[in-house]
């Protein structure tokens, strides 16, 4: 392990992941470690079922109904994959009007915008302009743009319709939903791009407990583990491994729930995305749901695994998501965790130590991206060309 590489991650969360086989794949010099003999961190998925009773210490075994432990890969943070039924809540003729808009919208052909300047004119007023009502602005904004607050609305209108495309054409990708989940769960992900890394020579090592981050003159040079030290001209690393160089900025409440049936008012869904738009309930925040089931290889056999979570506001957090366990019931076990959100204290570009937020209540992976694309550029000084990496994992893999 004496050796000098151009980048040392240390962590095995998807961000931590996919930032390896990124660079690797840009020609760098990538050692990968992590104390944990498995792949995940804080989004691993847990098997057998029993791993997940004794993780959140619930007395006795799973019950004999629960079917065969192995059967079970139940990922601590549940995120949806946006993948490129339409609804059919909001049929009104003015809605439609506003999808046709944002369909045929095209940020360098003015002959789209039908008055509206998409740099200038604020959210609101578009959706102003087709007299859209506030259900249906909660809808748009939290359900399919994925904002998590109202912020955007006094922003330029842009971005929003951009979102709202990308949900419409991921939507028509596949018909029923704009999302993607891996088979087995989540924990598959992380694998993959360790395996991308690993083909342009990256160099993988679970259960290294990690001794020491060693900085000199402020900038990382090294990690020491099991007294021998790996030299660096980079570091990327999860909040855990540098508990001095982060900040709490909040708490997550999460709730991990099984279900012997599928979510009322879903059409017997074997997935399904519910979000809750602040307004509807009185908060800051939305509520999120995200449901999978056997059909995913996630669960025993007419088994569901349903996650609720939502921002932390006040001190008594259970109550806060009722309203998203009451479209639940009857849950057959509740598994429970309150986590910190943690974020780094400065960008990194002066000490070379670029350290990943901890994943927030989402349940999808917008923020999550938005944060590996951040990093990049600070490591960088670039953004991150999504196209030349397609291109260079062609050159391995062949075309899709």
């Amino acid at each position: 392990m004496n050796e000098e590489y151009d980048v040392i991650v240390l962590g095995t969360g998807l961000t931590e992941c996919i930032l390896s086989g990124i660079m690797s794949v840009n020609g760098k010099k990538v050692l990968h470690m992590d104390r944990n003999p498995y792949y995940g961190g804080e989004s691993a998925s847990i098997t057998p079922l029993d791993d997940l009773y004794k993780r959140f210490k619930i007395p006795g075994a799973p019950p004999a109904s629960m079917g065969r432990g192995r059967d079970w890969n139940v990922d601590l943070i549940p995120k949806f994959l946006m993948a490129n039924g339409l609804m059919g809540l909001f049929e009104k003729r003015r809605f439609r009007k506003f999808l046709v808009y944002v369909a045929n919208f095209d940020e360098k052909d003015p002959r789209t915008f039908e008055g509206i300047d998409p740099k200038k004119t604020a959210m609101r007023e578009v959706y102003k302009k087709f007299d859209l009502g506030q259900d249906v602005i909660d809808f748009t904004g939290h359900a399919l743009a994925l904002y998590r607050t109202d912020d955007y609305l006094d922003q330029p209108c842009c971005e929003t319709i951009n979102r709202i495309k990308l949900y419409s054409e991921s939507l028509a990708r596949y018909g029923k939903s704009p999302y993607l989940y891996p088979l087995y769960g989540l924990g598959e992900l992380p694998q993959g791009f360790a395996r991308l890394s690993a083909i342009y020579g990256g160099t993988y090592m679970l259960n290294k407990p990690i001794e020491e981050i060693i900085v000199q003159n402020g900038k990382v040079i090294g990690v020491k583990s099991e007294g021998e030290v790996a030299r660096c001209k980079q570091l990327i690393c999860d909040p855990s491994y540098v508990k001095d160089r982060v900040e709490k900025v909040g708490q997550v409440i999460r709730v991990i729930c099984i279900l012997s049936h599928p979510i009322k008012s879903t059409n017997d869904a074997n997935s399904c995305q519910i979000i809750i738009p602040q307004n509807q309930v009185n908060r800051k925040s939305d509520i999120y749901v995200c449901m999978i089931s056997s059909a995913h290889n996630v669960a025993a056999q007419g088994k569901y695994i349903a996650i609720v979570s939502t921002t932390v506001e006040t001190k008594e957090p259970e109550k806060e998501i009722r309203p998203a366990l009451e479209l639940l019931e009857p849950i057959e076990q509740k598994f429970v965790s309150i986590s910190d959100l943690l974020v780094p204290k400065d960008l990194g570009t002066e000490s070379q130590i670029f350290i990943s937020r901890t994943y927030d209540a989402t349940t999808h992976f917008e923020t999550t991206c938005d944060d590996i694309k951040d990093i990049y550029k600070r490591m960088t000084g670039s953004e991150f060309d999504f196209e030349e990496m397609k291109r260079k994992k062609n050159d391995i893999y062949g075309e899709d």
